[in-house]
């Protein structure tokens, strides 16, 4: 489901009318209804007046549900699981996959000097 769909979804699950929208995000009602149309698109500044006037992320209007995580269905179940671990485990572990991805930006940048 694309940012419209998703836009006018979010805002009749909140109960809200376009006119209360277009009020929130400081755009016409017509322009409002143009956003969940889809025959425009928002400023980054009314983009996020709407994301606060729902009380949702950016990410919940831009993409679809499983587009942002892991693909690997492994690597999924395994953040899954690290949101359930103390925050002093979680930093532990956000400490060892900034590790990971140091090397991985370092042995990319020695390629790419020697090469």
């Amino acid at each position: 489901m694309h940012f419209p769909k998703r836009l006018a979804e979010i805002r009749k699950e909140r109960g809200l009318t376009q006119q209360l929208m277009a009020d929130q995000a400081g755009v016409h009602v017509s322009q409002y209804k143009r956003y969940e149309s889809g025959n425009s698109q928002p400023t980054i500044e009314v983009f996020q007046r709407i994301v606060l006037a729902l009380n949702v992320s950016a990410d919940a209007l831009l993409f679809e549900d499983n587009e942002r995580g892991p693909k690997d269905e492994r690597l999924r179940l395994q953040f899954e699981a690290v949101g359930k671990l103390s925050a002093k485990e979680r930093e532990a572990v956000q400490t060892l996959i900034d590790g990971v991805l140091l090397m991985h930006d370092a042995k990319r940048y020695t390629a790419r000097v020697s090469g």
